[in-house]
């Protein structure tokens, strides 16, 4: 029993496969993905999604990548009203992707943090926890963490250092590994994914992003989360039942809504 807690479901890499996909991972022993929204143009689709595919689940938020284009006010007008018309719905498990992209060049750094710091608010309002996107901004992500005390959601994609590892987890939050760590030569991460705490990690694809090394330069699928995990399972030399029991007890410890569907 596997929990993608990251996967771009409704990237048009997708399109033509992607029940197919689904059923495949499902076979797998994939029970459950959370799909994150990035922007207003597909906070209805990622909730069309949940609730046609089993197991499927949705975050609504606005991605650090895709601010420059935005009206902040009208963005920022329309995540609220999204998330007012779906508090309720038991597949809406938090907000995300939000977070902060130093990585990316041109990308408005001032209107990231405004959109971040908004969207943080928005998560203690309606009491929902936060999907991050992080890449050469850790210290400021944990910053603003600080200041609005939040305390539950995922670093996804983590490849910080120790330091900022443990920041996240005293803080409250897991932290999302996923194809990187199938990399021999990847030894930061294989050393955090080995040593960190094992309750504070989760599981994610990131599909179709960030593939496995059998899949270098290729599309990555939520239904190579398994064998993405046998990687955690021979670094942390686990077997697999406690490894699995371990990742789901973590996962909705991140996403409390995961309970009911995983219970259900």
């Amino acid at each position: 029993m596997w929990i993608d807690t990251h996967v771009h479901f409704d990237a048009p890499k997708f399109d033509g496969t992607r029940s197919d996909d689904w059923t495949r991972a499902r076979a797998e022993g994939v029970v459950a993905q959370v799909v994150p929204s990035v922007a207003p143009f597909n906070f209805s689709t990622v909730r069309g999604m949940a609730h046609e595919f089993e197991g499927t689940t949705y975050a609504l938020g606005i991605h650090p990548m895709y601010v420059n284009p935005l009206n902040v006010d009208e963005a920022l007008a329309a995540l609220r009203v999204s998330i007012e018309a779906n508090i309720h719905d038991s597949c809406l498990v938090a907000i995300g992707e939000i977070g902060l992209d130093g990585f990316v060049k041109n990308l408005d750094m001032d209107k990231q943090v405004a959109i971040y710091e908004a969207q943080l608010k928005l998560a203690n309002e309606f009491d929902l926890p936060v999907l991050l996107h992080v890449r050469h901004a850790q210290d400021t992500v944990i910053k603003y963490l600080r200041k609005y005390q939040i305390a539950n959601g995922i670093a996804h994609a983590f490849n910080g250092s120790f330091s900022q590892a443990q920041a996240y987890i005293k803080q409250g939050m897991k932290l999302g590994f996923g194809g990187m760590m199938t990399f021999d030569k990847a030894n930061q991460i294989r050393r955090l994914a080995r040593e960190l705490p094992i309750e504070s990690l989760v599981l994610e694809t990131d599909a179709p992003d960030i593939p496995p090394a059998w899949a270098y330069k290729q599309n990555n699928y939520s239904y190579y989360l398994p064998r993405i995990a046998l990687s955690l399972q021979e670094l942390r030399e686990m077997d697999a039942a406690s490894l699995s029991e371990q990742i789901k007890r973590n996962s909705i410890a991140a996403l409390p809504r995961l309970a009911a569907l995983l219970h259900a």
